[in-house]
């Protein structure tokens, strides 16, 4: 189905460029892909800067798949997902009896990506208290599981990617000075959909055609008004939220011409509809968030940045609201 969709696309755009999952025609990111393949020959850590939906884990394993550990496994961890603890577990495993429900020894990403590359992710969320066993296993290719006395030898080869400045964390003494130089030896700044030239449109349409191998609706046109609605906007959910916004047009919409009416209201340009608070519980806001969350598949970066906030302020309304 892919090639298919593919040679479809090429048709309608010539010249566009599918870099290991990444689709465009964008002269800057055909450039960011050439820097890829050069970085992609060595074994320096990278560090991938790109906003919520950019494909920022696609870069992590373009670099992996292009490199001498192509052979080699690819492991991959979300650093927002998990609190200090289960992250210090997760990147470094543990031994049995290391802490209540510790009931087996388990293997961390560093020993199961050895001789390949592991692919942090978010690296800006990882607790201060985790930051120091990072940069030793970093600096010195070891590292011991938790609640282990035994070191455990490793070469891995380190991608990392974060939406924020890491020099701003350091100032904020959230992260440490030193682990930043390491990790960041190569810096990669991925561009936002918003800045690549006509790749709105590319990409529109290649989530068309694989919306329309399903056969539950199949569109041939795009109404003017729906082109100037999604070039018009900023994205701030980039190519996911693209997507999302296609995936939305094929379960409401009918027909065979993509139209206004298929679009969320933010692409209409309808602003939410706000009801007289109910007391504590800010009825709107939660609406809001729930609605957020439900677009994302309960991804807060990308709720987050659906709803124009941080995602701490996020964090903090949820807990505010009881929301899970």
């Amino acid at each position: 189905m892919r090639r298919d969709d593919l040679t479809a696309l090429t048709e309608r755009f010539p010249g566009v460029v599918d870099f290991y999952g990444m689709i465009t025609t964008a002269p800057s990111m055909i450039e960011f892909f050439e820097r890829v393949r050069r970085v992609a020959r060595t074994d320096a850590s990278v560090l991938v800067r790109g906003e919520t939906g950019t494909g920022k884990d696609l870069v992590a394993r373009a670099i992996h798949a292009l490199s001498p550990r192509a052979g080699g496994p690819f492991q991959a961890v979300n650093c927002a997902l998990l609190t200090g603890d289960l992250l210090a577990s997760e990147l470094f495993g543990h031994v049995r009896g290391s802490f209540t429900g510790a009931v087996r020894d388990r293997t961390g990403v560093f020993a199961l990506a050895d001789k390949g590359t592991l692919f942090l992710d978010e690296i800006a969320e990882i607790p201060i208290e985790v930051q120091a066993r990072l940069l030793r296993v970093l600096q010195e290719g070891r590292f011991v599981p938790v609640g282990g006395t035994e070191p455990v030898q490793v070469d891995v080869r380190l991608v990392s990617a974060t939406h924020e400045a890491l020099r701003l964390r350091v100032e904020q003494g959230r992260f440490r000075e030193d682990l930043m130089y390491r990790v960041r030896v190569v810096p990669m700044f991925l561009p936002r959909l918003a800045d690549r030239v006509g790749d709105v449109e590319v990409l529109t349409w290649w989530f068309i055609l694989q919306q329309n191998a399903f056969g539950l609706r199949v569109v041939d046109k795009v109404h003017p008004a729906v082109r100037a609605a999604l070039v018009g906007y900023d994205w701030p959910g980039n190519v996911r939220e693209l997507r999302n916004v296609i995936e939305h047009a094929f379960a409401i919409g009918e027909g065979s011409t993509l139209t206004l009416d298929d679009l969320p209201p933010e692409l209409r340009g309808v602003q939410p509809q706000r009801r007289p608070s109910d007391g504590p519980d800010e009825l709107p806001d939660r609406e809001l968030i729930v609605e957020a969350l439900r677009k994302t598949g309960g991804r807060k970066a990308e709720a987050a940045a659906l709803l124009g906030t941080s995602r701490s302020t996020l964090w903090r309304k949820m807990r505010e609201l009881g929301l899970r």
